[in-house]
């Protein structure tokens, strides 16, 4: 039932990242909104099975989106190391740490653009990146990422709930 969840949670981040997001507004220069799914599944799964499914989400991203391949596997990747290494040396504190991994998870993937876009062009990267959009996606992850994994939260409580009282039904009509 666990994978259920992350399962439609992934694949609804997906849909509303590359077909409902893109033609609003406010959200046509969105952050990745696979890093709320990506930092949601560092807290919550095994590291296991977490890796796995990190590669899946990242060739998923990958296939459908214009950057080069392996670009969203290996961000994703490194923001799944950086959360691991931040909550075990440091502090898992709910709120600072979400706040802090969710400002770093955007200038993680920046970062690997910025390395890619130097690595094709030299010296003159700095003409070529976006600085204003790396402002605009760190703002709007500092504040939406933090309030999506709030939500996703409450959602997830609520589906184990439901699951659990769904497994206590079956349970009860099986000796019943």
């Amino acid at each position: 039932m666990k994978a259920l969840f992350l399962i439609t949670l992934t694949f609804l981040l997906i849909i509303l990242q590359s077909t409902v997001f893109p033609y609003f507004l406010w959200f046509d220069q969105c952050f990745d909104l696979l890093i709320i799914d990506i930092l949601f599944l560092s807290l919550i799964a095994s590291r296991h099975s977490m890796i796995f499914a990190i590669i899946a989400v990242g060739c998923a991203m990958d296939s459908i989106s214009g950057v080069p391949f392996y670009y969203h596997v290996f961000s994703y990747l490194w923001i799944y190391i950086m959360v691991n290494i931040v909550r075990q040396l440091f502090f898992d504190q709910r709120v600072l740490f979400i706040l802090i991994i969710s400002f770093i998870s955007v200038i993680i993937q920046h970062v690997l653009l910025l390395f890619s876009i130097f690595i094709n062009n030299g010296n003159d990267f700095s003409l070529e990146f976006d600085f204003n959009l790396l402002i605009k996606q760190t703002l709007w992850g500092f504040i939406f990422i933090p309030l999506s994994i709030w939500i996703i939260n409450i959602f997830w409580l609520r589906w184990k709930y439901m699951t659990k009282l769904m497994r206590k039904r079956l349970i009860q009509k099986q000796k019943g």
